[in-house]
């Protein structure tokens, strides 16, 4: 893979940036009910990301876009706590670092915007992902935290920053 760099997400990266993320969900046979894959917001994620306190990090390499992690701040979180959010790539671009450019670019931004607290939410079919927030210090909550809309989701995790 040829070099990968980091950048805001723009206008352009839109339609492809939705397949990617919809494309994971039928990969891993997760359920698309009451997740990102059904949010009309995963169709305008520049638009989405142009919210205060927030920003969506794209992993790109050769004119190719591989991914997205951003960082959100979720309605009902504590204001101190963000949501790690849209964090996909593509089915070439895993196991290849980027997926950890990406993650520790969205940590980085998170304690730049102000945050002492990342959340997220998974399911079991992304059980890798889930293992990797473990090993990086997340720990699973009992119960979901705010209001993100993705009532589908049914692991919860926190971490302090």
């Amino acid at each position: 893979m040829s070099t990968v760099f980091i950048r805001p997400v723009e206008e352009k990266d839109n339609i492809e940036l939705a397949t990617i993320i919809r494309t994971a969900f039928l990969e891993f046979n997760a359920p698309t009910r009451g997740t990102v894959f059904e949010d009309p917001t995963t169709d305008r994620l520049s638009d989405l990301f142009g919210a205060p306190r927030s920003v969506l990090w794209v992993a790109e390499a050769g004119g190719q876009l591989l991914g997205c992690c951003g960082i959100y701040p979720t309605e009902g979180l504590p204001e101190h706590c963000a949501e790690l959010v849209k964090f996909y790539l593509s089915g070439a671009a895993r196991g290849k670092g980027a997926g950890k450019s990406l993650f520790n670019k969205c940590l980085e931004s998170a304690t730049a915007l102000g945050y002492s607290q990342v959340y997220l939410e998974s399911l079991p079919q992304f059980n890798t992902a889930v293992g990797m927030y473990e090993k990086l210090g997340f720990r699973k909550l009992d119960a979901p935290m705010g209001n993100s809309g993705h009532c589908g989701c049914n692991i919860w995790m926190l971490k302090d920053l």
